[in-house]
């Protein structure tokens, strides 16, 4: 039942309704569909009706083991329409199409300051949600975007012509693009990417920007498929080849020059350290749960190949993924390739369960409200 919103924090009247469907987090892997309250936004806010909200590694985590306190309702990589705006919220309006970052950094902080932004204070408090704890929210149909993520730059909208799912890989597109940077890459470099989903995918086509050659490894055959239609030509089939003497065979013996691991867990480090060439680079970007991992600390010193950490996004580069994703959208960079599953909320827990099991024919997996809104 729609009801009339008319508070007087609100700039202008709309129908919103008083219930929607939500993926609500009870309790290790305890995922459930349930009919929760719309979120009521206040002075400074927007109220975001979903579209598409893609399954990330980091939700799946938070899921399967327990980090997180329950009930929540996770979801992070989001595009949707404005349905209503607070009063204060200036340069917004009803029916413009928007996607929302759940973290913003202040700027102005001594993290801020040192060029890591993701320890900042604020950037660590989630400013979105679709009820209980801040954890996000776009496992959804609305969510309540908070003021301080409203004035710092939280909210991008989408241009015309630009589908609602292609614009939901800003987030995770930012956050590739900042471990890219990190690498400090040279055109004559060679790159080693491990693991061809969609993050590992995304970091082989920015590194192909910079570096001569990308090389890929995965399992699957049928994700070095979806990589050669990004122009990736070097792939490693990690279940027949060793990827070690391969890489070292595509380097006259030395290395890559950077390696960047896209793959959960610690198994792949020593990987990783083996395929670096003396002097290299070896990133960490999907090591995000705490525990201990073994490698050669003499590779550090003696062969002096350095070990780096790349985490969560940048806003200082905000403007240049933007670019990335529209114009990279109308020029051929179309992100939503990476799409292998599509389900409507009610069929959100499949969803989970196919991301968490990923299979050769498994790559992105969007939840979305009403099926197929967000392909437009």
């Amino acid at each position: 039942m729609a009801t009339q919103i008319s508070n007087p924090q609100h700039r202008v009247e709309t129908k919103i309704p008083s219930t929607m469907r939500a993926v609500v987090y009870r309790g290790v892997n305890d995922m459930r569909v349930e009919t929760v309250p719309v979120p009521r936004i206040g002075a400074g806010e927007l109220l975001v009706n979903i579209a598409t909200c893609g399954v990330c590694g980091t939700d799946l985590k938070k899921i399967h083991f327990g980090s997180h306190s329950a009930p929540r309702i996770f979801g992070h990589e989001m595009a949707g329409t404005i349905a209503a705006v607070g009063q204060g919220a200036t340069g917004y309006k009803i029916g413009e199409r928007v996607m929302v970052f759940h973290h913003v950094p202040c700027g102005e902080c001594y993290y801020c300051r040192k060029g890591t932004p993701a320890q900042c204070p604020l950037y660590k408090k989630t400013g979105v949600t679709a009820g209980f704890e801040p954890s996000g929210g776009g496992f959804a149909e609305y969510i309540r975007v908070m003021d301080f993520v409203v004035k710092n730059r939280g909210v991008v909208k989408i241009p015309d012509g630009i589908p609602f799912e292609q614009a939901a890989f800003i987030e995770p597109l930012n956050t590739v693009l900042k471990g890219v940077k990190l690498l400090n890459l040279s055109p004559d470099d060679t790159v080693l990417v491990i693991g061809q989903g969609p993050i590992g995918l995304m970091h082989a086509v920015l590194s192909g920007r910079i570096a001569g050659k990308v090389l890929t490894s995965d399992l699957y055959p049928e994700r070095h498929a979806i990589a050669a239609k990004f122009g990736l030509k070097h792939p490693i089939d990690a279940g027949a080849e060793n990827v070690v003497e391969r890489v070292l065979a595509e380097t006259e013996g030395r290395g890559a020059d950077a390696v960047i691991l896209a793959v959960g867990g610690t198994a792949l480090i020593r990987t990783a350290m083996d395929a670096a060439r003396p002097g290299g680079k070896v990133m960490l970007f999907a090591q995000t749960q705490h525990g201990e991992a073994t490698f050669d600390p003499a590779a550090v010193c003696v062969d002096e190949k350095t070990l780096l950490g790349s985490y969560s996004s940048s806003f200082g580069i905000l403007d240049e993924v933007t670019r990335l994703v529209f114009d990279g959208y109308r020029s051929g960079f179309d992100l939503t390739q990476l799409i292998s599953h599509r389900f409507p909320i009610q069929g959100a827990v499949e969803a989970i369960e196919v991301a968490s099991h990923p299979k050769a024919d498994s790559m992105k997996i969007m939840i979305e409200p009403v099926l197929g809104e967000g392909a437009k």
